[in-house]
């Protein structure tokens, strides 16, 4: 009897004992979870652990890079898409590689940045975009002039490349080629900034979106001679901004909606596929 009763207060004593190992190793596994998750968040946001300031001058090189590239090019996109692959890769580490004042809109609608680092960013794009058109154009002026024989065989002066007229009556159409071309665009550019995804995958993206924007809206904008531009800063760069209400509305209002719809979009289709895995 006694051998017994010993058995069974030892078998006891290991249940006891085992519990609180079991809930050591609950907590460990839990903080393991936590510090992975963290530093996911801290690599998906990584760019906004930059100085303000010098975020700012890399959206100032960039977008001035971006302008050049558009004006020298004639907005031509297999050269626009090769130029902004290259910034997006030279700036993106900093600023995240907005380049574009309706990405940085769409930006701070869905909570990616602050508004302070919004409005530094939106001010450095317009500055380095006028700054792009101030230079080029500067180029042009140092140019010969074309001589009078030259003019008889064709030969015209050189100009700075700028965004055609938008014709009477055809306002609407300009402006809905704008609006579908920066949701593509915005949709593009939130993969590669929401994602976490590596400098190469985010320049690729930015790029490929642009690419794809520009033959999309911009063909649809050609029917009627106009261009889609699908940046507000660039847009001052071309020289389609006037203090009128249809081309502030078509090339400044338009992207920043079209901008922020493309983002609430990848967000809404983020959300849906990670609730599906996670039910998976």
């Amino acid at each position: 009897m006694a051998t017994k009763k010993t058995a069974t207060t030892t078998k006891r004593k290991t249940v006891k004992k085992s519990a609180p190992a079991a809930k050591k190793t609950s907590t460990r596994v839990t903080t393991v979870r936590s510090a992975s998750a963290s530093a996911g968040a801290s690599r998906r946001f990584s760019f906004m652990r930059a100085p303000l300031l010098a975020s700012s001058v890399a959206e100032f090189i960039g977008t001035f890079l971006l302008a050049a590239v558009v004006l020298a090019a004639s907005g031509q996109p297999l050269f626009v898409m090769f130029g902004l692959l290259a910034i997006v890769l030279l700036v993106s580490g900093l600023s995240g590689a907005h380049l574009n004042p309706a990405l940085t809109v769409g930006a701070l609608v869905t909570r990616r940045i602050t508004a302070v680092r919004a409005l530094s960013y939106v001010v450095a794009q317009v500055l380095g975009a006028i700054l792009a058109l101030v230079v080029l154009n500067a180029f042009v002026s140092a140019a010969p002039a074309v001589s009078e024989q030259a003019q008889a065989f064709g030969q015209a002066a050189p100009t700075v490349f700028n965004a055609p007229a938008v014709a009477s009556g055809k306002e609407w159409v300009v402006l809905a080629a704008e609006l579908l071309g920066s949701v593509i665009l915005a949709f593009a550019v939130a993969a590669g900034l929401r994602r976490g995804r590596s400098k190469v995958e985010h320049a690729l993206l930015y790029s490929g979106g642009l690419y794809v924007a520009i033959l999309v809206a911009g063909t649809a904008a050609n029917y009627v001679g106009a261009s889609a531009v699908m940046n507000p800063a660039v847009a001052g760069s071309l020289q389609a901004l006037e203090f009128s209400v249809w081309p502030l509305v078509i090339y400044v209002l338009t992207p920043l909606v079209g901008a922020v719809l493309g983002f609430a979009l990848h967000d809404v289709v983020q959300t849906e596929n990670d609730t599906v895995a996670s039910a998976k």
